[in-house]
């Protein structure tokens, strides 16, 4: 059974928006004693949201400003977290965009706006931090998928975010089963509605109400939720499991 070092750290695309999953995840995890590195968008923020994650925390914490649907900045802004901070084990790909144009609506550009960040970008910062875990003989990758992927929408958002994040399933399951023999894990977390503005904004009481119907816990999830299952599957214990869908949504889906 491979061991994690003592010092270790955890890259989060996505973990500026202080209402999103990414930004709770970073603080799930420095209070679990991992070092962070930050990819978002915006270099600035990235940076800012890593020394108050290294101060609040007492961690280390880095944050690079990169576009995640451009393979060469992803892999320079893993480059740059690895200079600076211990031993990448773990990634979570958490950046991604929402789309709620109708079908019929649909241009070319929208579509691929929407692979480029929700698809693309997952596989390049997987493939780049796998090149370190294969090294290291150790890794846990998490992917966000979504609710979407399995019902074919129904959320707030529509085609192009259903096709992707059923993509990153589909990528889940392969770089699993090509990445096993180095120790590395890699798995799918699949949300029901969270409370992030990725549902297009705060949720009202009246649109939890209606969300909450289709459920079968009494409320929507949070962001704590998603990450609390995130800390589980890059655990040292959860070695065992790999290219699996963890479904987070209260009971939506059940299959």
């Amino acid at each position: 059974m491979a061991t994690f070092p003592a010092e270790r750290t955890a890259i989060i695309t996505g973990a500026v928006s202080e209402r999103g999953i990414g930004r709770a995840t970073a603080g799930y995890l420095a209070a679990q004693g991992w070092n962070i590195g930050i990819i978002d968008l915006d270099d600035a923020q990235s940076q800012a949201t890593a020394k108050e994650i290294a101060a609040q925390y007492g961690v280390k914490a880095h944050g690079v400003g990169a576009n995640i649907g451009d393979e060469a900045s992803v892999r320079a802004a893993i480059d740059s977290i690895e200079a600076e901070l211990p031993q990448v084990v773990a990634l979570a790909n958490v950046a991604g965009v929402s789309s709620p144009v109708p079908y019929l609506e649909l241009d070319a550009a929208e579509w691929d706006r929407v692979m480029s960040i929700n698809l693309n970008g997952v596989h390049y910062a997987t493939r780049r931090v796998a090149e370190s875990m294969a090294k290291n003989r150790i890794g846990r990758i998490v992917n966000i998928s979504s609710v979407s992927a399995q019902r074919g929408g129904g959320t707030f958002s529509k085609t192009p975010y259903s096709a992707a994040k059923a993509g990153v399933i589909g990528l889940t399951r392969a770089t699993a089963r090509e990445l096993g023999e180095y120790d590395i894990t890699v798995n799918a977390i699949s949300p029901g509605p969270v409370d992030t503005d990725i549902m297009g904004g705060t949720l009202s009481q009246e649109r939890k109400d209606e969300l909450t119907k289709d459920l079968v816990v009494n409320r929507v999830g949070s962001t704590r939720d998603i990450a609390a299952a995130i800390a589980f599957l890059i655990s040292e214990d959860a070695g065992y499991i790999s290219g699996q869908t963890l479904n987070v949504d209260g009971g939506l889906y059940m299959h």
